[in-house]
């Protein structure tokens, strides 16, 4: 139903503002759901329900953070799966060494970022249970 109602849009209306004006319709616009600046005008002319969100910067650092080092998490995982998937490969004891150090290293930085997701996991949650 989306597209055929984006279809038949062929009319455009053209506004100027100030400055401060779109500064305040970009604001709520943030502050909404709308995927879109124009959705979001679209929808206050028509009185259309906008929804709103409450936007804490702080949380929205700690869930950023917390993004990255899951993503470094699971690095660390696939070089760790990789490591071991050689290992049991190998056929000589220096070949074996080798790759043990390897793991070790990878095991290592597996803990210290596990260490780190939990501090942003605990930060996370006083500032939600302060809300």
């Amino acid at each position: 139903m989306m597209e055929r109602e984006n279809s038949n849009r062929s009319r455009r209306i053209t506004l100027r503002l100030t400055e401060k004006e779109y500064a305040k319709i970009e604001s709520l616009f943030k502050a909404s759901t709308c995927r879109k600046l124009s959705d979001y005008v679209r929808k206050s002319l028509f009185s259309r329900p906008i929804t709103s969100t409450y936007r804490n910067q702080s949380l929205d650092d700690l869930m950023e953070e917390t993004v990255v080092l899951c993503s470094e998490l699971r690095a660390i995982g696939n070089n760790i799966n990789q490591i071991a998937r050689k290992i049991n490969t190998l056929k000589t004891v220096p070949e074996f060494k080798g790759h043990l150090y390897l793991f070790e290293i990878q095991r290592e930085r597996l803990f210290d970022k596990m260490e780190e997701v939990s501090g942003h996991t605990q930060k996370i949650a006083e500032k939600w249970l302060q809300s």
